[in-house]
């Protein structure tokens, strides 16, 4: 059974960084769409970024292009997300997800995914 274990979330000031780690156990990642998710008190959960493990497929949420990268570390079976110029709507819980029937795009957009870490709360505030 695959498990997810997100790490790196914290208190940051505006325009700061911060870069989330996603661990897997149980089964490797090489075939799967990995991928972040965040969801804000009173708000919908939404697909940040999700990459494909297999050729490194990018996705991004028009809210986080050009801030956010995702990389992945298939030696490691592990994915990153590096989070820059964080602003106040950046916070949320920060949840890792993985899929191995849907492709990148698909899991994030659609949210379409199978398993789920536990998440890791990221505040950016002042």
């Amino acid at each position: 059974q695959l498990q997810l274990v997100e790490s790196g979330g914290g208190l940051v000031q505006p325009g700061g960084s911060l870069r989330l780690s996603c661990a897997a156990s149980g089964s490797t990642l090489n075939y799967y769409a990995v991928g972040w998710f965040r969801q804000a008190p009173g708000k919908q959960r939404e697909g940040v970024s999700c990459i494909m493990m297999s050729d490194g497929r990018t996705y991004y949420a028009d809210s986080v292009k050009g801030r956010f990268a995702i990389s992945r570390d298939n030696a490691e079976n592990t994915v990153y997300l590096q989070m820059n110029s964080l602003k106040p709507e950046d916070t949320a819980v920060y949840y890792c997800a993985a899929d191995p029937r849907h492709t990148e795009q698909d899991m994030c957009a659609l949210g379409l995914t199978d398993y789920w870490g536990q998440g890791t709360q990221v505040t950016v505030s002042s």
